[in-house]
């Protein structure tokens, strides 16, 4: 782990993949996923710290 904490950790992969995801043009299809209706109202409250929204 490079001398990082747990959450440094995390931080560091969701990064990496994130650059990855970026790389191959795959990023965007995360961003926007398809939902209903229901799950697009819980993505308003809960989803905008991954940036569903």
């Amino acid at each position: 782990m490079e001398n990082r904490d747990g959450h440094q950790h995390d931080a560091y992969s969701i990064a990496a993949w994130m650059r990855q995801a970026d790389n191959n043009g795959s990023l965007s299809t995360f961003a926007s996923p398809p939902l209903d209706e229901a799950d697009r109202r819980a993505a308003k409250i809960e989803g905008w710290i991954l940036g569903v929204m």
